[in-house]
């Protein structure tokens, strides 16, 4: 099965009432991690890459795991550049193999987003590569994005239908209190996403798929595993995983995750050198990596997308 684009996983997704996790990738062990927890729940993924994640990896080599992975498993695999920051980069993506591209226009006015996006999509889909474009600012700070709280702005439901006429969008990623990185909100701060805004957005966009960024969930248990070897990630907090599958069983049929992947990796290399201090074998400290990234998948999949045996 060749790789495919997100158009096919998304109807399904919103006609089952369930999401699709699109996870970030950066090397080979963060690959198999993932594919190894989808291959064994049947389940189609969206494996995503940064471009930062692009320049440590190198196009070629990261291209040619995502091949592998579509070569072992035949499963449905799309592969997204996430956060496209130019037209460029997006053109380069997709003349490169890429299935799905990501135009983040939202740091401008609408005017200027909405003719940056037209311009990828009218290259994409001559391609037959599909985009998703972005309306209002999540806070945080992941690879290339850094959004202050105070610039952060939920997305107005009432420039949705203009925005996605307009620009011919195949998905469109909305700000509704998600945001990037680990620590996501102020301690004692209570995560609260703003299901009225994702209820107006569906009313005015029926069977149109929704993107939700910034969506880790912070698990504890790799918190604590991460502390306990020398880590600081007392303040940590994520999305609750109750409210995400609410937004899945809605018209949300993305999830983005990457904090929860950078955590379960960190929590496996660092407690496999701590209890192994003599070891210096990367095969032994990235496999462990690479074995909580799978268990991780495999509960986001079950607990929070339902998205099991939809491939």
């Amino acid at each position: 099965m060749p790789l495919v684009n997100t158009k096919e996983m998304f109807k399904n997704a919103y006609e089952g009432g369930y999401a699709i996790g699109a996870f970030n990738v950066n090397n080979m062990e963060i690959v198999q991690g993932i594919v190894d927890a989808c291959k064994e729940l049947n389940s189609p993924v969206i494996l995503q890459v940064s471009s930062s994640a692009r320049k440590y990896a190198r196009h070629n080599y990261l291209f040619g795991m995502v091949k592998a992975a579509v070569d072992e498993t035949g499963l449905p695999i799309a592969l997204h550049l996430d956060h496209g920051s130019s037209f460029e980069l997006c053109k380069d993506c997709i003349d490169s193999g890429f299935t799905s591209v990501m135009i983040d226009g939202s740091h401008l006015d609408f005017e200027e987003n909405v003719a940056l996006t037209k311009k990828v999509v009218d290259y994409a889909h001559a391609r037959n590569v599909t985009v998703e474009g972005e309306l209002g600012q999540l806070a945080g700070i992941e690879d290339e994005v850094k959004v202050d709280a105070d610039k952060a702005s939920f997305t107005d439901p009432g420039q949705v239908q203009e925005f996605v006429s307009r620009t011919g969008v195949d998905s469109l990623a909305i700000a509704i209190g998600t945001s990037h990185g680990a620590f996501k909100f102020k301690p004692g701060q209570k995560p609260q996403l703003r299901f009225d805004i994702l209820q107006e957005v569906m009313d005015r966009l029926p069977g149109f798929p929704i993107v939700l960024h910034g969506a880790s969930s912070v698990l504890p248990e790799y918190v604590d595993i991460v502390n306990r070897y020398g880590g600081q990630m007392a303040d940590a907090i994520g999305i609750p995983e109750d409210m995400l599958r609410k937004a899945a069983s809605m018209a949300v049929c993305k999830i983005n995750v990457d904090s929860d992947l950078r955590l379960a990796m960190t929590a496996g290399i660092r407690k496999n050198l701590a209890e192994n201090p003599t070891g210096f074998d990367p095969r032994k400290y990235l496999g462990v990596g690479r074995d909580f990234i799978t268990d991780v998948v495999k509960h986001k999949i079950q607990n929070v997308l339902g998205c099991a045996n939809k491939a």
